[in-house]
């Protein structure tokens, strides 16, 4: 019932959203589109919607959207071809507001300054590795007008823990703020799961899938006979360290220093010895690949892997001398990653186990780099290693949420397999060689994207699965569940398998995912069309994709020469 205290708005569904004066204390609130989960597909999704004059809830379960550009602190994974194609309009804006964040905002040199490609860590992995707190701040700005203009509420450290559902629609999300308790009810017209694990998923009772498929479901050449639910990608605690040579930042030894210190993986194929030191499985070939590391940069090995550089989020070259006394590097190797169980489809005991026990991994690493680790000079351990708790923006130095490489996946109208992205599979499909064989064309697609099919090791024990794969479309179909109306995939659950998340799990393509969710849920919404209908009706799906385009997603990929 309302009250004087309350006020009306009428949404663009033409329902009454009702917002109390205090959303501090508003039990229930109303909107077009509720966005569960604030990661990189959850932002994307809600600036989607609310372009196209939504109302919009977007929840998120720490105190920092981004996901994995900011919370899980994880420069951005990308393709060659990213600076010139290869992403939406809106992805593209926000990289630029990245570097002009930087230009605007940091003491860079002027060469740096005027680098049109301004890699501020200039690490190896992306174009543009930065710091996590540059997204925050570009993210927050880029929703900062909806919140003011109060089409957009931002539900900060809250989690969803019931749903209710009606036949095959989702009537209301219900969410618990992990501060205080308190719960509040979502009522929308679409509900998008944004979150890292697909948490709305068994929930709402939505069909949908974990782990390995086998071969006799999906027909994929690296699957295994017998399907492996529980078997999932490690994830990874990361953090970040810069380097003070004259310093002592040694941390107290972990208390399970001294099993990772010693633990060999038991993987298929074999690890090559401990964890814990400067050689690990090349995830292509699977032979021994020794890497280095060296924080002064004095030796130079080529052809071999400076892990000091590999995700360097700052170098300080880049700045006015005397700015930063260090680089800074962002620490998400084979060291740290986990897999020793899993974080979803089990008590949250055992979850907040394994999670505990992914901490006291990247802890050892670090404290066996500080005290043990072997340096190129002869010598063992980099005292001056510090850890950069204010650039993770946690009491513990580590990123405030672990790094998700796999989350539940829904079962859904079109499952994107290893046959219509592979390379090697694809050439088996179509008889064509490798320089003209390309991915399969979706009629559906609303976006494109690219990278390998990289699955790293995983709790059922497999080693490394990398293999090639071709620039991609992104279907309609792998965002709409088979059966329930109203709730679409946003992030990396998908309809994608275990194999083929190794290549649609990265940045650009679960911001795409996340943009395309939060589009279509905005053209149902205003042409009465519910997604479903969109796909398999030719007039209607002709006229989103236009709307697509028009918006700036790239559906196709043209033949370019990167620059």
């Amino acid at each position: 019932m309302l009250t004087r205290r309350d006020f009306v708005l009428q949404s663009a569904a033409g329902a009454l959203l009702v917002v109390p004066r205090s959303l501090a204390f508003a039990r229930e609130l109303r909107c077009d589109v509720a966005v569960i989960g604030g990661g990189t597909g959850g932002c994307a999704a809600a600036l989607a919607a609310l372009r196209q004059g939504m109302s919009v809830v977007l929840t998120e379960e720490t105190d920092w959207v981004g996901g994995q550009l900011t919370a899980q602190a994880v420069p951005p994974d990308e393709h060659p071809w990213i600076e010139s194609f290869g992403a939406t309009a809106l992805y593209r804006s926000y990289r630029r507001a990245v570097r002009a964040y930087y230009r605007r905002h940091y003491p860079l040199t002027s060469e740096a300054r005027a680098r049109e490609h301004l890699n501020p860590g200039d690490g190896n992995v992306s174009r543009l590795c930065h710091e996590p707190r540059v997204s925050l701040a570009v993210l927050e700005a880029m929703l900062a007008p909806y919140v003011g203009g109060g089409r957009l509420v931002v539900l900060l450290r809250h989690k969803p823990v019931r749903a209710d559902t009606e036949r095959d629609f989702v009537r209301a999300v219900a969410v618990r703020s992990l501060e205080t308790g308190a719960e509040r009810i979502l009522h929308a017209s679409y509900f998008l799961d944004a979150t890292e694990q697909g948490d709305l998923l068994p929930l709402t009772k939505t069909e949908y899938v974990t782990g390995f498929e086998s071969r006799k479901q999906t027909g994929e050449p690296h699957a295994p006979e017998e399907a492996q639910p529980a078997n999932i990608q490690a994830f990874t605690v990361c953090f970040a360290m810069d380097y003070r040579p004259n310093e002592d930042h040694t941390i107290d030894r972990p208390e399970e220093y001294a099993f990772w210190r010693d633990y060999v993986p038991q993987l298929r194929p074999p690890w090559p010895g401990r964890l814990l030191s400067w050689q690990m499985t090349h995830p292509v070939t699977l032979q021994v690949r020794p890497v280095s590391f060296d924080p002064e940069l004095k030796t130079d090995k080529p052809g071999v892997l400076n892990l000091w550089l590999y995700r360097r989020i700052a170098n300080r070259r880049n700045f006015v001398e005397g700015a930063y006394a260090s680089d800074i590097t962002l620490v998400n190797w084979p060291q740290n990653d986990y897999w020793l169980g899993n974080l979803h489809e089990v008590s949250e005991e055992e979850a907040a186990r394994h999670l505990r026990r992914a901490k006291q991994l990247s802890l050892s690493l670090l404290y066996w780099m500080q005290t043990e680790a072997p340096r190129p000079d002869g010598g063992v351990g980099w005292r001056g290693l510090r850890l950069r708790p204010d650039i993770t923006g946690s009491e513990d130095g580590l990123a405030k949420y672990p790094y998700i490489r796999e989350s539940r996946r829904i079962q859904a109208e079109f499952t994107v397999l290893e046959q219509h992205v592979g390379t090697d599979a694809r050439m088996q499909v179509t008889g064509k060689s490798r320089e003209e064989v390309t991915a399969e064309v979706f009629a559906d697609s609303v976006g494109v994207g690219s990278y390998r099919i990289d699955l790293h090791p995983s709790t059922g024990g497999d080693n490394y699965i990398d293999i090639s794969s071709l620039p991609f479309q992104i279907p309609l179909g792998a965002l709409i569940p088979r059966r329930v109306e109203n709730l679409l995939a946003a992030a990396k659950n998908l309809g994608v398998t275990h194999i083929t998340n190794g290549c649609y799990r990265l940045h650009p393509v679960e911001w795409n995912v996340g943009e395309a969710a939060g589009a279509v849920a905005a053209h149902a919404i205003r042409t009465k069309n519910p997604p479903r209908r969109i796909r398999n009706t030719p007039k209607l799906l002709e006229e989103f994709q236009s709307s697509l385009r028009a918006q700036g997603f790239e559906l196709t990929w043209p033949r370019l020469t990167p620059r």
